[in-house]
């Protein structure tokens, strides 16, 4: 991710709504949520929550699939990590103890072993 790519998922998420739905579907993944469903769960019109979605679409940060007569939206969790990725890259300067603190709190979800 370079410096324009950070700035256009940041300008995306720098708005309440679609801060609250990025954050809603990060939840629901992998599944993801109909548009309908993600307009109730946040008390927003449809043809507002349709807007918001086209811009966190834009900025990468979603993804929608047709099912039936519904769209799915996901969470883009590659764009997330990157951007994630492109704001700490230097957050240490070489002193990789000062990032434990942050590692620490990403560190929610322990992976899962895969039994053979």
């Amino acid at each position: 991710m370079d410096e324009s790519d950070a700035l256009a998922t940041l300008a995306a998420l720098a708005q309440p709504t679609r801060l609250a739905v990025f954050r809603l579907l990060v939840t629901r993944e992998p599944l993801g949520l109909p548009a309908g469903d993600i307009a109730t769960s946040l008390a927003v019109p449809q043809n507002t929550m349709s807007t918001h979605l086209g811009v966190l679409a834009r900025a990468g940060l979603v993804c929608a699939e047709r099912h039936s007569r519904s769209m799915i939206y996901r969470a883009r969790l590659d764009a997330l990590r990157a951007l994630m990725v492109f704001l700490a890259r230097d957050c240490c300067n070489a002193h990789p103890e000062l990032c434990t603190p942050l590692l620490a709190e990403l560190a929610c979800c322990p992976p899962t072993k895969v039994k053979a």
